[in-house]
């Protein structure tokens, strides 16, 4: 039987979804299940690494009821993940050693500092072209081999296993025949050398990390290997994988070095294609791999904002203030302006380009004629202005000015939102037909391993325009709300650094 459709699988940090693609990059089906997040202790994140593998097998086998679409008609399989998220697990029976610890987690936070306190930042940023930060694997893996007595030595053994989520996720899908991640994956780990492709000795060393529970590292588009059949009732290759937000960038079409996009997830991550060669940040960016194709690799430039539409969720489940996600743009459309209310939602401590582990998150400037209104006008600003931060750090060390912006995610359809984005930038931003990006890039990656797509022109003619939103806020009002913004920072930071 031809096939007719790609499978993405999506997973993501607060939901597992799968999508069918067709060849002209739609949407055919779509399933989706959130998971529960785990609070320890506060800046602690946590997920149960079993549910992510039930909800997304879950979706999988759900979205190919919902087409009617045979296994046999689906050309291949492309995973995209949320990305320095970690999990140990037993090469014999598949089992978590513990809790994955989830990239938004502070719990390595004093170990980054004294990483940087012996100096080793240097060394960390030239290997990996990423900050010494809790963010990253690296400290993560560490931390949970020194949680359990003698996991050290069966790690050492390669009888406890290293991965990201992809990893995790081919390793189920495959049976337990492969241990495998991709170039972009690995470049988030804080152990990979992303000039020689390879894991770092001298880094493993540093973190007592043994290289024999550390998955191979392949190109982002190539045949991984087979489903086994016992999942979806028959054998699909698993042919594509790459971090969220390289697979997003992908799926944006964003090929020429230069070119930028905004995905707009539980954080915000902007990326810009830099070519071949990797740029050394100077601004507090980081340096990644953005995928790996056709034996050349892809480097671009990235800032991390943490906390993005995590902070509706907030609005929804702490506060209350609004009942489904879907209520904060109409509730900040109730009043003109923020009303001098600035929203920094360091909940987690604050990325790029400020990487600051110990900010708490800030509501400032309220008083009696504060409303709901002007506290989600001031939540969904803080979206567009954290990424404004990064933005300007991006053109510095790009030495090129951004003419447009690409943008996608969940929160890319308000349209409240996309035109303050574009105020705030002073840019053209431009938002797709089809937001679901990250899925895409993965479909994309996959399919072009195995000719579903014959090149990358496919891709780019597959991008539509949806709507482009430009800037029209007078300068005055622009510059003074990017300085109350800064403002507003510099009251959020180290906040919470112990000894304070």
């Amino acid at each position: 039987m031809a096939t007719s459709c790609m499978m993405a699988l999506d997973q993501g940090t607060t939901s597992s979804r799968a999508i069918l693609f067709t060849r002209d990059g739609q949407i055919l089906a779509s399933a989706q299940k959130e998971f529960e997040q785990i609070f320890p202790q506060p800046g602690h994140v946590e997920h149960r690494a079993e549910e992510i593998w039930s909800t997304q097998l879950q979706v999988a086998q759900a979205v190919l009821v919902q087409a009617k679409v045979k296994p046999t008609e689906v050309a291949a399989i492309g995973i995209t993940n949320q990305r320095e998220t970690t999990v140990l697990w037993d090469r014999d029976t598949g089992k978590p050693i513990a809790n994955a610890i989830v990239w938004q987690s502070r719990v390595t936070a004093e170990l980054c500092e004294q990483l940087k306190q012996d100096g080793l930042e240097p060394l960390v940023r030239e290997r990996t072209g990423l900050v010494v930060d809790a963010y990253f694997s690296g400290t993560k893996i560490k931390y949970l081999l020194d949680q359990h007595p003698g996991l050290h030595e069966r790690a050492g053994r390669g009888e406890v296993l290293f991965g990201t989520i992809d990893s995790f996720l081919l390793w189920r899908l495959t049976g337990g025949k492969r241990h495998l991640t991709d170039y972009s994956n690995a470049s988030r780990t804080m152990i990979f050398n992303i000039h020689t492709l390879d894991w770092d000795d001298e880094l493993l060393s540093l973190l007592d990390i043994p290289r024999a529970m550390l998955p191979e590292v392949r190109p982002s588009s190539e045949v991984y290997g087979q489903c086994d059949a016992k999942w979806f009732g028959a054998e699909i290759p698993l042919a594509g994988m790459a971090g969220d937000q390289q697979a997003a960038t992908f799926g944006q079409a964003c090929f020429e070095p230069g070119t930028a996009k905004n995905t707009y997830g539980t954080g915000a991550f902007i990326m810009m294609n830099t070519g071949s060669v990797p740029v050394t940040s100077e601004n507090g960016l980081l340096t990644t791999i953005g995928w790996g194709l056709n034996d050349q690799v892809t480097y671009c430039l990235e800032g991390s904002v943490f906390v993005a539409g995590a902070v509706v969720q907030w609005l929804r489940d702490q506060l209350q203030i609004i009942s489904s996600a879907a209520e904060v743009e109409s509730l900040a459309a109730s009043v003109e302006d923020n009303g001098g209310v600035y929203f920094v939602p360091a909940f987690v401590g604050l990325g790029a380009p400020h990487w600051d582990p110990y900010a708490s998150g800030t509501l400032i400037g309220l008083t009696r004629g504060v409303s709901r209104g002007h506290i989600a006008r001031a939540a969904l600003e803080s979206m567009a202005l954290q990424s404004c931060d990064v933005l300007a750090a991006m053109e510095k060390d790009s030495q090129q000015q951004l003419t447009s912006l690409k943008v996608d995610g969940g929160a890319a359809a308000n349209d409240l939102l996309m035109q303050f984005q574009s105020d705030m930038l002073e840019t053209t931003v431009l938002r797709p037909r089809v937001l679901e990006t990250t899925a895409l890039g993965a479909a994309y990656l996959a399919g072009l391993a195995v000719g579903f797509w014959s090149d990358i022109d496919d891709v780019v003619q597959n991008w539509k325009l949806d709507r482009a939103f430009e800037a029209d806020m007078p300068d005055a009002n622009r510059q003074r709300m990017l300085h109350k913004w800064q403002q507003a920072v510099s009251r959020s930071s180290g906040w919470s650094k112990p000894g304070r």
